[in-house]
């Protein structure tokens, strides 16, 4: 059977389906629409609620190149602004930390922290002008699960409607009552597809990951799509008799499980009995993404040898991971490939992922 011409035509029927043809993986007039159409209209994690515990704590970040401010408001509100000054596009705000009021780094207009212009420098004799008018432009944010969202698209669906099951999936582990523990980022040269399709399945444990396969039970290994996201999931081996080499779990129990949530397009959880890793997934350019992890511990836990030791173990899977989805994406411009085949036992979640993809990039 001859694979389908159309690019953005990815079968309902997985039996049947094709994956995403190689040319949207380095397209650069494809990125740029990938930016507008799925980046820009969907709930995007920015940050943590205990970046910004109190009255006056920000930070700053961007998201597919707008510069966006965080901040505490004196009501306790937590509020998202555009972090660009109404004057002339200089920043409001830089960094992070904790303000009474910002004020631009340009021409020193000053707003306060519900982002309304306090003060306009050198505005004397201007006509009509009205301090109103002149406010920091909102961005919606909601909160979940302790996380912070934005979505630059004021007619997007409420978060919690986005989410769907995963609200009653994930909300079993203990992540709300977990600090930070660690943070580190890893710069790939690949498209944010290939990382994403790659997380998507298990069939490359056994392969690419001997570590994880050893504490999971591969062929217990469940994919659960959804709506917008899709769930992983295998139960805990836990030691064996005869085990040569130590497993990070000693106990096997039926409720004993790691679960893998990645949320369209772009963010993921990863659950285990004792930690939580959130996965934000950053388009850079079209062959080139960047991954930020963040690990979630009991406070009570940070000291512990078996942190580091959750970190390290999660650090070296994804190092594998690079090095897997950094050969693939050098391969997609091979002349012998086109598009590919799904596995019917083990790629539903990417089929899932490419279906959603496409019918967003589809949308007017």
């Amino acid at each position: 059977m001859d694979a389908p011409s159309d690019i953005f035509q990815v079968d309902v029927a997985i039996e049947r389906a094709w994956t995403l043809p190689a040319s949207l993986y380095t397209d650069s007039k494809i990125f740029t629409e990938e930016k507008e159409k799925i980046f820009s209209r969907t709930w995007q994690v920015v940050g943590h609620v205990h970046q910004v515990s109190n009255a006056g704590d920000y930070f700053t970040t961007q998201l597919v190149g707008e510069p966006l401010l965080i901040v505490r408001g004196g009501d306790q509100k937590l509020r998202a602004f555009y972090n660009v000054c109404r004057h002339r596009a200089g920043p409001a705000a830089e960094g992070c930390g904790s303000r009474k009021l910002f004020r631009c780094g340009y021409h020193g207009w000053t707003y306060d922290l519900e982002g309304s212009l306090i003060s306009a420098t050198e505005i004397e004799g201007v006509a009509g002008f009205r301090s109103e008018d002149f406010a920091l432009a909102p961005v919606r944010l909601e909160e979940w699960f302790n996380l912070i969202f934005v979505n630059l698209d004021a007619q997007a669906a409420p978060l919690k409607e986005c989410l769907g099951d995963l609200t009653r999936q994930a909300e079993k582990f203990p992540f709300a009552e977990m600090k930070l523990f660690e943070r580190r980022s890893y710069e790939m040269k690949c498209n944010w597809k290939t990382y994403i399709d790659n997380y998507l399945e298990g069939y490359h444990l056994p392969t690419v990951h001997p570590g994880l396969n050893r504490e999971l039970d591969y062929n217990a290994y469940v994919v659960e799509p959804y709506t917008r996201h899709v769930r992983q999931f295998s139960p805990i081996r836990g030691a064996q008799v005869g085990d040569a080499t130590p497993r990070r779990y000693q106990e096997a129990r039926e409720d004993l499980t790691t679960d893998y949530f990645w949320i369209f397009p772009n963010w993921m959880l990863n659950c285990y009995p004792d930690n939580v890793s959130l996965n934000i997934v950053l388009p850079l350019e079209p062959e080139r993404t960047l991954a930020i992890f963040d690990w979630y511990l009991p406070e009570k836990a940070h000291g512990e040898p078996a942190a580091k030791a959750s970190v390290e173990f999660s650090d070296q899977v994804q190092i594998e991971d690079v090095a897997i989805c950094e050969t693939v994406q050098k391969n997609l411009h091979s002349r012998s490939y086109s598009r590919g085949r799904f596995s019917v036992k083990q790629e539903k979640g990417v089929h899932a992922f490419h279906r959603m993809y496409v019918e967003m990039m589809q949308r007017d």
